[in-house]
């Protein structure tokens, strides 16, 4: 460089834009958003439902239809620039008959639990915190209503959901377990069977 020439400036380094991190939003489920969580909940649930013999989740569409109308149902929709991510469904009390849970449980024991439906995470989402949005949520409602358990079921199979609670500080409440024993079994109807062949005819009797 000459000294007539002036010095050069070092080029600007141009910033570069840091990319939006995705936002979750939550918000109660309105009816017209059923048909999409149903769908939503039968992908959540695929993989668990073929590795389990409990009942199959979600357990059926009018059933989910139904709950929608029951009050004391909380049906939560966690979305990311509108696609859905996460539902959760919780009672503030023990709904219907069919149920697995013995209310005097934990009226004995002083527990006045928020009980845990569903909750299902889409697969693509997991290990982004989504799952942990959802049970802060969770754990909200029921700080504000004075509960004071979250109470839920898991499959004693599902290891990556057991773990997950367990992670995050839920024990197990009782010893229930599906247990199977091989048995020798029979046909109820019996096999073919070979038939004699058919009987001699009589011998002729001879003309007098």
């Amino acid at each position: 460089m000459s000294p007539a020439e002036p010095p050069k400036r070092p080029a600007r380094r141009t910033k570069k834009k840091k990319a939006e991190e995705p936002v979750i939003e939550v918000k109660r489920m309105h009816r017209r958003d059923l048909n999409r969580v149903w769908e939503f909940l039968k992908l959540s649930f695929r993989d668990v439902n073929r590795a389990t013999v409990e009942y199959q989740r979600p357990r059926s569409k009018q059933r989910f239809l139904e709950t929608y109308d029951e009050e004391g149902v909380e049906q939560l929709l966690f979305t990311v620039e509108g696609a859905i991510v996460a539902y959760a469904e919780c009672a503030y009390e023990i709904l219907g008959k069919d149920t697995w849970l013995n209310p005097r449980y934990f009226e004995k024991r002083d527990m006045r639990p928020l009980y845990v439906e569903e909750l299902a995470v889409h697969p693509e989402w997991g290990g982004r915190g989504v799952g942990s949005f959802v049970l802060e949520q969770l754990q909200h409602l029921a700080k504000v209503r004075g509960l004071t358990h979250l109470v839920l079921e898991v499959a004693e199979n599902n290891e990556h959901a057991l773990s997950w609670y367990r992670k995050r500080g839920f024990r197990k409440l009782d010893a229930a377990i599906f247990l199977a024993q091989t048995l020798e079994t029979e046909p109820e109807l019996l096999p073919p069977r070979e038939l004699p062949p058919p009987p001699a005819p009589p011998p002729e009797e001879p003309d007098e």
